[in-house]
């Protein structure tokens, strides 16, 4: 047994013991050579006190083997618990999360019979890194978080997959016309990326068109690559028009580790009962393969679930009187996929893997130093039940010959100077000061503050405003 085979297996809550027993019997008839540690993670976890779901030791397994296959998990409810989903992948610097959107046409029910995407979402960023606050009554906030290394890491992989796994476009799909800066970038470097690779084809859709197509004519796509938040959403709309999210499997790959899991989740209701569909677990592990190396038996295992499929042997949830034959349980599912483990799919389309090559993630990374200066602050005021102006003129009086109030903007559309009285406004400001004389320093930033507090302004935080190389890091309020 070679060590590079040895993986560490987590059962999970839920299902996910008994869709872990299903793909394991499938992986050992289909020859995979995996040695196993197992360890518990999730609701038991939870419970004991681990408030990600994980105890301290299970880490060291996991990075001593670095290949993770996961079963679904239940939080417990309520608040103090935090995604284990989440924390692994950010704790193991998964960064992509690859999830194949197939149709099973006829046999899969599905108005997408002709449906091949595959969605390369970035896993670590965006509003993903959980940074929320309460700033006043009525007003919360969620920082979303983008970086160039982030960017380049995952726009990179999509083109690097799609070369390894012979596709012909890549397209992107972000927000840019209103978030200019985080999802700018995310654009920006997706085109500066595709020019190194001119044999394949790419495109960039504004998300929510984008999003509207993909649902609507998902033929026109090939691999996708999304923002964190973009990319969850979407890759399950992708998953449930190609047939179930309970089909699809997914695969959070990072440099050197990687975890594979299915998207769907524990479904404590189904527990226990023989009836869960093991596939999307199973297709997960088919991905693991792969990236293992064990290309052959990737593909023996695949074919022989696709015979499955064709032969009208399905769980409860893909059961149709149209094109099933046999209506069966968790258990005998994996029997009749090992049973015919060696054979080919008539009908659909039987697959070839080639090995992955895991090292093309250890990417060189851009880390450039701009020259970086201060020309103001935006600092956050809760005022309730006052006018712009009268705010304005308030605030104004905190000006000084070289830190000037321009513009304040309540969830950020302008309203003073020159604002319209139909603006509905909350208790939550922000107020421009910028330098009249180009750049400022930290202290004239604290002397502002100093004069605020004196004057009883109730400040909530700051944003400090600077140019790079001269170009505004920062974005004027809507009609500023």
């Amino acid at each position: 047994m070679a060590e590079s085979n040895r993986i560490t297996v987590a059962r999970g809550d839920g299902i996910g013991p008994e869709i872990m027993d299903a793909t394991l019997h499938i992986l050992e008839a289909a020859q995979a050579d995996l040695a196993i540690d197992e360890i518990t993670i999730g609701e038991e976890m939870f419970l004991k006190g681990f408030t990600s779901g994980i105890e301290p030791s299970a880490w060291d397994v996991i990075r001593r083997n670095k290949v993770f296959l996961k079963a679904p998990i239940t939080t417990p409810q309520g608040g103090g618990y935090k995604s284990l989903n989440v924390t692994v992948r950010k704790t193991l610097g998964l960064f992509a999360n690859v999830r194949p959107c197939v149709s099973y046409h006829p046999y899969v029910a599905t108005k997408h019979p002709v449906m091949d995407v595959v969605i390369i979402r970035e896993n670590e960023e965006d509003t993903y890194a959980g940074i929320e606050h309460r700033q006043t009554d009525e007003v919360y906030q969620c920082l979303k978080l983008i970086s160039r290394p982030g960017c380049e890491r995952i726009v990179r992989y999509a083109f690097d997959y799609a070369v390894q796994n012979e596709r012909k476009k890549v397209t992107c799909f972000s927000k840019d016309n209103i978030m200019k800066l985080t999802d700018g970038l995310f654009h920006k470097v997706f085109d500066e990326i595709a020019k190194e690779y001119p044999q394949i084809e790419s495109e960039h859709w504004i998300v929510d068109i984008g999003a509207a197509k993909l649902a609507d004519s998902p033929e026109q796509f090939d691999v996708v690559v999304m923002e964190n938040l973009y990319g969850d959403i979407l890759s399950d709309v992708a998953a449930q028009i190609a047939g179930s999210v309970g089909l699809a499997g997914s695969g959070n790959i990072g440099d050197g580790l990687a975890m594979f899991e299915a998207i769907h989740g524990s479904a404590p209701r189904r527990a226990g009962q023989n009836m869960a569909n093991p596939s999307g677990l199973f297709l997960g592990a088919v991905m693991m393969l792969v990236y293992l190396g064990q290309a052959e038996a990737a593909a023996r295992a695949h074919n022989a679930w696709k015979k499955t499929i064709e032969d009208g042997i399905h769980t409860y949830d893909i059961y149709t009187d149209a094109h099933s034959k046999e209506k069966v349980g968790t258990r005998e599912f994996a029997a009749a996929v090992a049973a015919r483990m060696g054979e080919l799919p008539a009908r659909l389309p039987a697959v070839s893997y080639k090995a992955a090559d895991g090292s093309r993630t250890a990417y060189q990374l851009t880390r450039t130093r701009q020259k970086k200066e201060l020309v103001g602050v935006d600092m956050f005021v809760h005022r309730p039940g006052i006018s712009p102006d009268d705010l304005g003129a308030q605030l104004s009086a905190l000006n000084t010959d070289g830190l000037k109030l321009t513009m304040i903007s309540n969830r950020g559309t302008k309203v003073w100077p020159d604002g319209l009285p139909e603006t509905f406004c909350t208790d939550h400001w922000r107020c421009r000061f910028k330098s009249q004389n180009g750049s400022m320093a930290n202290a004239d930033v604290v002397a502002l503050l100093d004069r605020a507090n004196s004057a009883g302004v109730d400040f909530i935080k700051t944003e400090h405003l600077y140019t790079f190389d001269g170009e505004e890091g920062f974005q004027r309020g809507q009609g500023e």
